[in-house]
């Protein structure tokens, strides 16, 4: 066999850490052999010097002799004597313990102890062929097209067919196209798999818009009960701001963040609910219960009274039947003993009556203090989930407030409607999680720039809305364009990455007895101007 020209950098496992990669002077010489093989072992005529190449002869690196020799040894593999001579004589040149192991194979087959040249051979693979590491070796000498075939294949049969499993039919499709890859080799046609693998893409691809569209509606259908539970519910009830946050959060894209806050505060109000019906049904128990007593305090009363008032009635007759000072004693010592019990009776009455009205007084009281937690609470859901900044519902209670305020004081009240340029490229340059940074970052920059009167809520996807009491149209107009040269100096850095964020608007004075619909949609209509006339703009409506 021929010597390996010497690569140092090459990595060295398996068989490889024994290899001598220098020339043929770090041989090791052959074992002495049988020169000529054939008759009952050989039969084809092959000498034994043509069996080591040139290299373990003359130490000449000759790749096309090296060649010629593995051709010509490989062409008679049906007489595989030559071959067994052949590796068995390539073994015995190393060092070590392999060049101890090709001496017995030598020597097995110089005495044709073929089961010992098997025994030999079997230790020689368990020994070092088994313990080869073949990953870093079967990539070296893999071709990129290879390589590639091997990634689509894992793709395909791990990736693919575990995110497919609710799909059985497409989960077998991508194992059978990944098995046939396996078999794929450079040169072969994939006009077939080709073939399969789009039309695997097609399905997978109408399966996920059905799955989409199945989400899609069954959101629909339950934002449709949920507007119609709460029609059903008094606008002051704590169900409200709990569906308004469902509501919020089904009607844009979900994000697991913002469900979990949301299932946290739901979680929060479920709990302060619990403990408000725990105290009403102890407050109706304490009441039940002092109504009780009281029923059978006054019967209790009634009864003795009614027995005083016979007795009374006889002490009456017995006065005027008395025939001295002695009787009239005796009688008065048991008429004031008949007093003195009804008074204790009576006393012992009011004691308790007054004792089960503390207990429904407490319970009042903490009913309301629940309450009153239920309101902070609630106030919560009055607030966007995302962003932080007012909600559809925190902003109409607001404006309600402030649009009283401002009439009977005389006062300016102006909204201003915003919207994000750009939006959806941006979510496709940075992903959703940069819009949804973007979006906390304009409110952050909006409540650091406005006055604390000032107030900003989302009012869906990248449209907000300002509310800005107290200011001309004019003002407003001036305090919206700060915004706007706020967020283009404090730029948003998401991923190390800056983002430019700017926005359109247009800012509406309310009139007197101008609804807050009617002028937000005069601030909508100048908004949609300032996008026309070229984004990044302020314009006041008519």
């Amino acid at each position: 066999m021929a010597d390996q020209p010497e690569h140092p950098s090459r990595p060295r496992g398996g068989l490889r850490r024994l290899l001598p990669w220098g020339g043929t002077d770090t041989a090791r010489p052959a074992a002495a052999l049988p020169t000529v093989i054939n008759g009952e072992r050989g039969g084809h005529g092959l000498a034994a010097h043509q069996l080591v190449p040139a290299k373990a002869k003359s130490g000449a690196h000759d790749p096309a002799a090296a060649t010629a020799l593995l051709i010509r040894l490989f062409s008679h593999a049906a007489h595989p004597e030559a071959l067994l001579l052949a590796f068995a004589e390539g073994i015995a040149s190393l060092h070590g313990e392999l060049g101890d192991m090709g001496v017995r194979l030598s020597a097995a087959y110089a005495a044709g102890d073929w089961p010992g040249y098997g025994r030999a051979l079997r230790q020689l693979i368990d020994k070092y062929i088994r313990t080869i590491d073949i990953g870093d070796s079967l990539a070296e000498g893999r071709t990129e097209a290879e390589q590639l075939r091997d990634l689509l294949r894992h793709a395909l049969g791990n990736a693919l067919a575990t995110l497919l499993q609710r799909s059985p039919e497409l989960a077998e499709e991508a194992q059978t196209l990944a098995s046939a890859l396996r078999h794929w080799r450079p040169g072969h046609e994939l006009i077939t798999l080709e073939q399969r693998l789009r039309e695997l893409s097609h399905q997978i691809g109408l399966r996920a818009e059905d799955a989409s569209e199945q989400q899609n509606l069954l959101l629909g259908l339950f934002d449709l009960l949920l507007e119609n539970v709460g029609e059903l519910l008094d606008d002051r009830s704590w169900l409200q701001g709990q569906i308004t946050v469902v509501r919020q959060l089904i009607s844009g894209p979900l994000d697991v963040s913002s469900i979990e806050q949301a299932r946290g505060t739901l979680r929060e109000v479920t709990y302060k609910q619990g403990l408000l019906k725990q105290g009403i049904a102890e407050s109706k128990t304490a009441m039940r219960e002092m109504m009780v007593s009281f029923v059978d305090r006054l019967d209790g009363m009634a009864t003795s009274t009614g027995e005083y008032h016979d007795r009374i009635a006889g002490y009456s007759q017995a006065i005027g039947e008395a025939r001295g000072i002695p009787d009239l004693n005796r009688l008065l010592q048991d008429l004031l003993q008949d007093t003195a019990g009804v008074q204790a009776q009576a006393l012992a009455a009011r004691d308790e009556l007054l004792a089960a009205r503390r207990q429904v007084e407490d319970s009042e009281q903490r009913i309301a203090s629940l309450e009153q937690e239920l309101k902070d609470v609630a106030g919560l859901v009055r607030e966007d989930q995302l962003t932080g900044a007012l909600n559809r519902r925190g902003f109409e209670e607001l404006f309600q407030r402030e649009a009283v305020r401002t009439q009977r004081s005389g006062q300016p009240l102006c909204v201003a409607m915003l919207d994000l340029d750009d939006f959806r490229r941006l979510n496709e340059t940075h992903g959703h999680a940069g819009g949804d940074a973007a979006l906390r970052h304009t409110v952050e920059v909006a409540k650091a720039v406005l006055r604390t009167t000032d107030a900003i809520a989302r009012f869906g996807g990248e449209e907000f809305v300002l509310l800005l009491p107290d200011s001309t149209i004019f003002e407003a107009s001036a305090a919206v364009i700060r915004l706007q040269r706020a967020l283009s100096q404090r730029s948003l850095l998401h991923d190390d990455v800056r983002v430019f964020i700017s926005f359109s608007a247009g800012v509406a004075l309310r009139g007197t007895d101008e609804t807050q619909d009617e002028v937000i949609r005069r601030a909508d209509r100048a908004m949609y101007d300032a996008k026309a006339a070229g984004k990044n703009r302020v314009i006041n409506a008519d």
